[in-house]
């Protein structure tokens, strides 16, 4: 049976990630799916993690030097045999019906790619934070010169025909390349929400996103190319937030400050604020800052199958 969906995992020396990101992929429901594994020249276990997964299917793709994390998805896209295609970072996580609530939502609307909504995760698999994705409008309006797509590139679905027609992934970007590809996406048309929290996007050392050089170097590249400037000032309180997520107070507070002189200001009092809260909280719980309760609502939902993942990981443990 030709499959609905193809799901595309790139790969590189993170077998202990891969196997619980695995896992999340192939738990969904009602849809046929593939899952391609593009392992990118590893030099760990990763072919042992997915042969032991046993699972007709899971498919091996493999390079025997890295070529790049863009390159690896675009090989994978090339041999997918999916009418919809998934892109999936080997340390992200899904939740059970990510796929068919997008599928649907792109369907309804007649759109040829979708989105839901993210949760940070921790490596325990619980919910670190939680953020509300953007309107269709509210995405396509901030694209090219800033992305307020959540989870990155484990979120988005899109019809075969669309990626062939944006081009695809850029060989040349790394952290930087899913903002490139929305960008020319939204040429063909605004996408569709399904408004839930489907990615649990995993914080640990190893996040490629906490190579800030890397992230500075490939906004120059975006910066003008597809006829708009760079939001500077939510670029540097991005960057501030990956600072503080590692600790590295004294450059966070330099990129809170540099996103304030460009306009800023009410963010990176948003920001100081949530800030001074938690500090608070730690020596007087009850005068901490309130979760609202839309948010509140997505991280019940999100813990439920978190839970069920704990439980199964544990189980097989």
């Amino acid at each position: 049976m030709t499959p609905e969906v193809t799901a595309v995992v790139p790969t590189h020396d993170r077998a202990g990630l891969l196997r619980t990101t695995l896992r999340t992929i192939l738990w969904q429901r009602d849809v046929a799916m593939e899952v391609l594994v593009v392992d990118d020249g590893s030099s760990d276990h990763t072919a042992a993690v997915v042969e032991r997964l046993g699972d007709p299917r899971v498919r091996l793709l493999r390079h025997d030097a890295p070529r790049g994390v863009s390159t690896a998805r675009n090989r994978g896209a090339s041999e997918a045999r999916g009418e919809w295609l998934a892109f999936c970072d080997d340390d992200d996580l899904w939740a059970p019906d990510k796929l068919a609530r997008q599928v649907a939502a792109a369907k309804e609307a007649g759109r040829t790619w979708a989105y839901g909504g993210a949760v940070h995760v921790s490596l325990d698999l619980r919910v670190l934070s939680v953020k509300l994705p953007p309107s269709p409008r509210d995405l396509v309006r901030a694209l090219p010169g800033w992305s307020l797509m959540p989870g990155g590139s484990s979120n988005v679905i899109l019809r075969r025909e669309a990626f062939d027609a944006a081009g695809g992934w850029d060989p040349s970007l790394i952290n930087l390349a899913d903002w490139d590809l929305w960008a020319r996406l939204t040429r063909e048309g605004p996408p569709a929400c399904a408004r839930a929290p489907l990615v649990g996007y995993r914080i640990h050392p190893g996040n490629a996103s906490a190579d800030t050089g890397l992230i500075l170097r490939e906004a120059e590249v975006l910066d003008g190319r597809y006829g708009a400037r760079l939001d500077r000032g939510k670029l540097h309180h991005y960057l501030a937030w990956v600072y503080l997520r590692s600790g590295r107070r004294r450059a966070a507070v330099s990129h809170l400050a540099r996103a304030a002189a460009r306009g800023q200001m009410s963010g990176v009092a948003r920001t100081l604020t949530m800030l001074g809260g938690r500090r608070v909280a730690r020596w007087i719980p009850a005068l901490g800052p309130r979760e609202k309760a839309p948010h509140s609502a997505w991280r019940v939902e999100a813990e439920t199958w978190l839970a069920s993942l704990r439980e199964a990981y544990l189980a097989t443990a």
